[in-house]
């Protein structure tokens, strides 16, 4: 079985085509947090020297501005529904509960 066959399985995706569209998704969003990276440095630092307390500050902003690109991504390319189920994953294992449930 092939890696693109196993991550199909585990995700519970139905088609290449989904998987695609998924991988799509996650380029687009890493391309667009290191393109806004550049800039940001540019704005807040005229000499382009990151201070210390800027490289942590940044790791620790990172992860849910990229969440949130991530969302906004899958929505983009009819994926939310999948990404939103993913998000829940990685948040209850940061033990953060979500509830998603509709009453």
């Amino acid at each position: 079985m092939s890696w693109i066959e196993k991550l199909k399985n585990k995700w519970g995706l139905e088609s290449n085509w989904q998987f695609i569209i998924i991988m799509l998704v996650f380029a687009c969003t890493g391309t667009t947090v290191v393109l806004i990276k550049k800039p940001l440095i540019q704005l807040l630092f005229e000499d382009g020297v990151k201070p210390l307390w800027f490289q942590i500050s940044y790791w620790v902003m990172i992860l849910p501005i990229y969440n949130v690109i991530l969302l906004f991504y899958g929505f983009l390319f009819r994926q939310f529904d999948f990404f939103w189920k993913y998000e829940q994953k990685m948040l209850k294992r940061f033990g953060i509960k979500v509830n998603a449930d509709k009453e």
